[in-house]
């Protein structure tokens, strides 16, 4: 595999301190964006997600209003090949419905309530304005912040939703968000990643990870999907292998209640040019030690907290 250009042409210091004010003009939006990843970057987790309900346009307006970094999105498609931000598979936790969210139409799960059930699990946050909260398409999405926003994009599922890969790179051409250096799209599947990378090789991918212990053996730690061996076993080429399609890496910091990873290993990823982003820290405490470690940005529900924290 070609190293991403862009990656490539970083690694050749075209953002050294010592560059002129000529070439930092010529720095495109999407170049600006891969520096600006190696400064620390506020993920609203699906939306404000701690304080409205999550995927929601509520969530969204609430996370853009406090001023993050991205909103932090999945994307699925319906039965008739829309392209609809929701996290889970099936649609019964978060909404009136029930079934696979993709045996439904657009027009079905629009007409779905996914804001009532937040009020009824957190009626201290409750807010009659969140009952009727309709899924949002991505387009509506795009349509509603432009290019005041940057978006981080989960290929959801992509064994469940054929095509995902190809209507994602369309609407994103078609909304610019590309070459302007909006967009990131991340997923836990490799093949998910490379399919994107084939059908436009600038955007920026991030590879996620999720470390949990060995079934047979629980002193031992592995990687979910088997992109990378465990953290203990970790090596230089394992993250280099990344970084040849990849701009950076996402990944759990605990399992069970256990530390899966530490400061060395946020430390080896980016000496092998891959910033590092931690899901998902809702306590404050949590994400002041991660910003000690130097931890590249935080995926939270409460991006209010962590903005606090960092400002």
């Amino acid at each position: 595999m070609q190293r991403h250009p862009l990656i490539a042409a970083i690694s050749l210091g075209l953002f050294a301190g010592a560059a002129t004010s000529s070439a930092l003009a010529d720095t495109t939006p999407l170049e600006q964006q891969l520096k600006d990843l190696e400064s620390f970057q506020v993920i609203a987790h699906r939306g404000a997600s701690g304080h409205a309900p999550e995927s929601t346009m509520a969530a969204y307006e609430l996370a853009h209003e406090w001023g993050v970094d991205y909103l932090e999105l999945d994307v699925q498609i319906t039965a008739d090949g829309e392209l609809v931000v929701f996290h889970d598979d099936a649609i019964d936790r978060t909404s009136t419905g029930e079934g696979a969210i993709n045996d439904h139409t657009l027009e079905e799960l629009q007409a779905l309530d996914t804001g009532t059930w937040f009020n009824d699990a957190n009626p201290e946050k409750a807010d009659a304005a969140f009952e009727g909260a309709q899924i949002v398409t991505l387009d509506e999405l795009f349509e509603r912040f432009g290019h005041d926003e940057r978006y981080y994009i989960e290929t959801k599922s992509p064994q469940l939703n054929p095509g995902l890969e190809e209507a994602l790179v369309e609407s994103l051409e078609a909304h610019d968000m590309i070459e302007t250096g909006r967009v990131l799209v991340q997923s836990f599947e490799q093949d998910s990643l490379l399919k994107i990378r084939e059908l436009n090789e600038n955007v920026p991918l991030i590879q996620l990870v999720w470390y949990h212990t060995n079934e047979e053996d629980d002193s031992q730690l592995q990687e979910w999907t088997g992109v990378t061996p465990g953290p203990a076993e970790i090596t230089d080429e394992d993250f280099q292998a990344i970084a040849e399609y990849a701009v950076g890496i996402g990944t759990n910091v605990t399992y069970d209640g256990n530390d899966v990873i530490d400061a060395n290993f946020i430390r080896q990823a980016q000496a092998n040019g891959l910033p590092v982003h931690i899901y998902t820290i809702n306590e404050t405490d949590e994400m002041q030690r991660l910003l000690d470690w130097g931890v590249n940005g935080l995926f939270t529900d409460y991006p209010d907290r962590l903005l606090e924290l960092v400002e």
